[in-house]
């Protein structure tokens, strides 16, 4: 009878675990990604960025896969090979971001310990003395004891509704977050020192451009005291001339400051103090700007940029933590054994002694905290999800802001091209003019200041170009690898 008894009692148990079982898989985190963008352009249709410039200014933009991982490499520059292969190696930030993405992998190494048994050595001892409630009258005769247990003990949790899964997928989510985290800040390291090398070419050939005029300026004033040594032009004509180049001179200061600034950033970008600065040989006039510009599809854009991909690792966290919210409504399973050796203090015979349990914790009122969890939990996941939704926009946008501003610069430069031949042009001519006697120098000194205007402007525009052109390649996306061996 008891037998049968037995049998009902653990074929009973065995259909309920079989139910929880079935009902645990409704349980825990399934995560699904976000479905890819419907878009397939980044700007309207009938609006071509670069569809106005003159051809010989023109990039092209070829639609595809995109930049590769080194994208600087497009810009075909040694020296900013150099600079960022320096910046990857030592930025501060980067080695920040490595630490983080180890903690958490290791965290994720923790989180996948739970799947298995728990071992740990247990022992204890004790002082006891038996009263009248266990022996009776024979407590008074029984004398006091001290005994002993050492053993191991092992428990196991039954994942039944997946909250160990839900904890493992949570924290998997987070070390993909970290690994995101890295790209993005490899990504933003490495555009910066490009932008930072084009910025300290772009003032230098300002600088050089400015000596230039100074220099001209200082031989125009020379000619002029000469000129009014024989009588042939007024001391008004010397005051203006000198005061032509004073002010040309002013343009130097400010520029010098701009590439000492740029200078100490690039420092701090590859990790060394603006003291221990490697030189850097930039020039602007030798580099070459690519005229293939690889640019992804939308559908594929957020697949390449680190920024998005760390959105969707957050998400998936978020859609792990409704999982353990969840989990944790339900009851918890372990099952947990012992073995030890069992005797007394005194010397007295060891015996092993072993203890087999099952245990079953069912929440059944927590004043609504559970629920509420599980609520919050959800409703982090929708702003994980909004927060998703406007990374992936504000990529779309950073890109066409970027093809818009080719475009212009395209525009810009052509013009200031153009503006650069009048105003030398004109220059010439008044200059000719004045020496002859046709021209005062009030007109020579504004021909002087459109010549040194246009000349400025267009090495700022070839400069913006350049910077601009890495904007994109940076909003197109690009991993970078660092396990890789044949990385910098």
């Amino acid at each position: 009878m008891s037998c049968s008894r037995s049998g009902s009692a653990f074929a009973g148990l065995t259909l309920l675990l079989g139910v929880f079982l079935a009902s645990g898989c409704a349980t825990g985190s399934h995560y699904t990604r976000p479905a890819d963008p419907v878009q397939t352009e980044y700007v309207k249709p009938e609006i071509s960025p670069l569809g106005g410039a003159e051809p010989a200014t023109v990039q092209h933009i070829s639609l595809g896969g995109g930049p590769p991982d080194q994208w600087w490499t497009l810009l075909r520059s040694p020296e900013i090979d150099r600079l960022v292969s320096l910046a990857l190696q030592n930025n501060q930030s980067i080695v920040s971001a490595k630490a983080h993405l180890t903690a958490a992998r290791e965290r994720v190494r923790a989180a996948r310990g739970a799947w298995y048994p728990q071992a740990d050595l247990a022992a204890g001892a004790q002082r006891t003395r038996f009263g009248a409630p266990v022996l009776g009258p024979l407590a008074k005769d029984f004398p006091p004891f001290s005994a002993y247990t050492a053993g191991p003990e092992v428990s196991y949790n039954l994942d039944v509704f997946g909250s160990t899964r839900s904890r493992v997928d949570e924290a998997a989510a987070d070390a993909q977050y970290q690994s995101e985290q890295l790209a993005a800040v490899a990504l933003v390291v490495s555009g910066n020192v490009a932008i930072e090398a084009l910025q300290i070419a772009t003032v230098r050939a300002q600088i050089r451009v400015a000596g230039q005029i100074v220099s001209e300026d200082g031989h125009m004033v020379s000619l002029i005291r000469a000129a009014r040594e024989l009588g042939a032009v007024s001391e008004m004509d010397v005051l203006s001339a000198q005061s032509q180049l004073d002010h040309d001179r002013t343009v130097l200061p400010p520029l010098h400051q701009q590439l000492s600034e740029a200078q100490d950033t690039l420092a701090d970008l590859i990790g060394v103090a603006p003291a221990d600065a490697p030189s850097t040989d930039m020039d602007l006039e030798a580099l070459k700007l690519p005229d293939d510009l690889p640019l992804s599809l939308p559908s594929q854009l957020v697949r390449r940029r680190p920024d998005i991909g760390a959105a969707e690792a957050q998400l998936h966290a978020a859609g792990a933590a409704v999982g353990v919210a969840t989990a944790a409504m339900y009851p918890q399973f372990t099952l947990s054994a012992s073995i030890a050796g069992a005797g007394l203090l005194n010397g007295g015979p060891s015996e092993t002694a072993w203890n087999l349990l099952g245990g079953l914790t069912a929440p059944i009122f927590r004043g609504g905290t559970l629920s509420a969890e599980r609520r919050a939990a959800k409703a982090d996941y929708q702003a994980a999800f909004a927060a998703y939704q406007q990374t992936v926009l504000n990529a779309f946008s950073q890109v066409a802001d970027s093809l818009q501003a080719l475009g212009n610069d395209a525009d810009s430069l052509s013009t200031q091209q153009r503006a650069l031949e009048s105003a030398r042009a004109s220059l010439t001519l008044t200059r000719q003019a004045y020496v002859a006697g046709d021209a005062g120098y009030v007109r020579v000194l504004d021909a002087e200041r459109l010549d040194s205007q246009a000349q400025l402007g267009r090495v700022q525009a070839d400069g913006q170009r350049y910077i601009d052109t890495v904007k994109l390649l940076l909003a197109a996306g690009g991993r970078i690898d660092f396990n890789r061996n044949d990385h910098p």
